[in-house]
């Protein structure tokens, strides 16, 4: 494999390519209409152009003209790419531009490939887009000649160390795969909407790349104002972890208690519970004590506006503003159906990695679940999320809603509890007339902890955890059961 690699100026593209494309080798862009496929081309051959390479675009079907102010509105002004025009060459014939005694393909063929061979003769390019191969598959009288006329082209612009890209519709790719096989390599735009047809779903992938490995599948991308961007779609796996991990206080000293002095740091936690009962109260408990001893903390919500959650955390005592003041909290919001799943795990990835998060809360599974579920199976992301952090030790709380107010426990209805190494629960229950809250720990890998149900109280003073109930039984089932009534005195 060579060493050498040519930039394809498409952010995550170089990434899923191990490093861009190969010199003096073709690719061919698949895609149906929109997909993409000129916008990339555009795109490659400005990101060369700022590295000094003589750049061709050679277009047979949109005017140049039309093309350098599309390219303009990504901000792509390079002089340098020199546009050649051979639609016109496309449309030289009769007066009225139709043939009466030949048929298109026996006059037009062979002026266009010529013209092509003297473009590259004349500018000698490094880099050049042919938009599009289509065009020419249409002019060729059978798939021998435009194979035939295509390979001596490839040959050509072999010998002179070019880089090309061959634009081609995806639906003539199917009839019609003489072009697949003269070329070094094969990238497929797609642009289908979601399962339920709420959004778009554009992906790219690399059916072919001789001469290199490559990251397989299909990647989800995005056309910006700033051109296609990638988000390679990694298949985190585990590696070792040294089980001598830092312990995460919940600043709560009752509810440290019961957690056995508290969390181990580096694993995931999931908070369960019905609607209300204070499960992201408590996660920014965890996070907001995390940020007080010099952890960075990044709180997602897919659900609640991030001032509703710091103006309730400021009703019940939770100083969230003061860490968001010093920087070592944040908490972020995430429009549903906005983000790609490998979207947002990149973003991740720059919170970790770059800016030393090392502390995550996701508010809630159900908001993620929505946000995501358009894109492929929701448990597969939360195992890619969840592996990617254990890998660099970071800690994650999820928040997970049940819909049951009482009744038979549940963990989660998405059921993504195998991945969790902590399990808090917290449940409503009537006793004397009141609904009170009950938390306890279901699960907790690494060390021992307090099996005990207690309640929960949230209060302006904060969030308090009380004794052992161990004057009710049926807590669990919201309808428990007075052990030890007191006798009542006699008259």
């Amino acid at each position: 494999m060579s060493d050498v690699r040519i930039p394809t100026g498409v952010q995550g593209l170089d990434e899923i390519m191990n490093g861009g494309f190969l010199p003096a080798s073709s690719y061919l862009i698949a895609g149906g209409p929109g997909t993409g496929k000129t916008v990339l081309g555009c795109q490659f051959l400005h990101e060369n152009a700022l590295h000094k390479a003589r750049c061709l675009y050679v277009t047979l079907s949109e005017p140049a003209d039309a093309i350098r102010r599309n390219a303009s509105s990504f901000g792509w002004d390079s002089p340098e790419i020199v546009f050649a025009d051979l639609g016109r060459t496309l449309t030289h014939g009769t007066p009225e531009g139709e043939y009466s005694v030949f048929s298109p393909q026996e006059v037009e063929s062979e002026p266009v490939w010529q013209a092509l061979h003297r473009a590259v003769e004349d500018h000698h390019p490094d880099r050049m887009v042919i938009d599009s191969a289509t065009c020419l598959l249409y002019l060729s009288a059978d798939p021998y000649q435009f194979r035939k006329q295509m390979q001596k082209l490839l040959q050509r612009l072999s010998e002179k160390g070019c880089v090309s890209l061959w634009l081609f519709e995806a639906g003539e790719l199917q009839k019609d795969m003489s072009v697949a096989l003269a070329t070094d390599g094969i990238l497929l735009l797609t642009n289908e909407p979601s399962p339920s047809r709420v959004v778009e779903h554009r992906t790219i992938e690399v059916t072919k790349f001789r001469g290199s490995s490559f990251l397989s599948g299909r990647h989800p991308m995005r056309i910006t104002s700033r051109g296609i961007v990638v988000w390679p779609h990694w298949i985190e796996t585990l590696k070792k972890v040294p089980y001598e991990r830092d312990i995460l206080s919940s600043g709560v000293p009752s509810l440290d208690e019961l957690l056995g002095g508290g969390l181990p740091a580096g694993g995931c936690t999931i908070l369960s519970g019905p609607s209300g009962v204070g499960k992201t109260t408590l996660a920014m408990q965890f996070l907001v004590t995390a940020a007080s001893q010099g952890k960075k903390s990044i709180f997602y919500t897919f659900e609640e506006a991030p001032a509703s959650i710091l103006g309730r955390c400021r009703e019940v005592g939770i100083r969230a503003e003061d860490r968001i003041e010093d920087g070592t909290l944040e908490v972020r919001e995430i429009n549903p159906l906005i983000q790609y799943p490998d979207e947002f795990l990149e973003a991740v990835r720059q919170d970790t990695e770059k800016r030393g998060a090392q502390v995550f809360a996701l508010d809630s599974l159900k908001g993620y679940q929505l946000a995501m579920a358009e894109f492929g199976a929701v448990n597969a992301h939360v195992q890619n999320l969840v592996h990617y952090l254990r890998r660099r030790r970071a800690s994650l709380f999820l928040v997970v809603e049940q819909e049951r107010i009482t009744g038979d426990i549940q963990i989660s209805e998405v059921g993504v509890s195998y991945i969790s190494d902590n399990v808090l629960c917290i449940r409503y229950a009537e006793s004397s007339g009141e609904i009170i809250k009950v938390i306890h720990c279901l699960k907790k890998r690494l060390g021992a902890f307090q099996p005990q149900l207690r309640e929960l109280v949230i209060t302006r003073e904060g969030i308090r955890v009380g004794e052992k109930l161990d004057r009710l039984r049926g807590v669990l089932t919201g309808i428990p059961e007075i052990l030890d009534r007191p006798k009542a005195p006699e008259s």
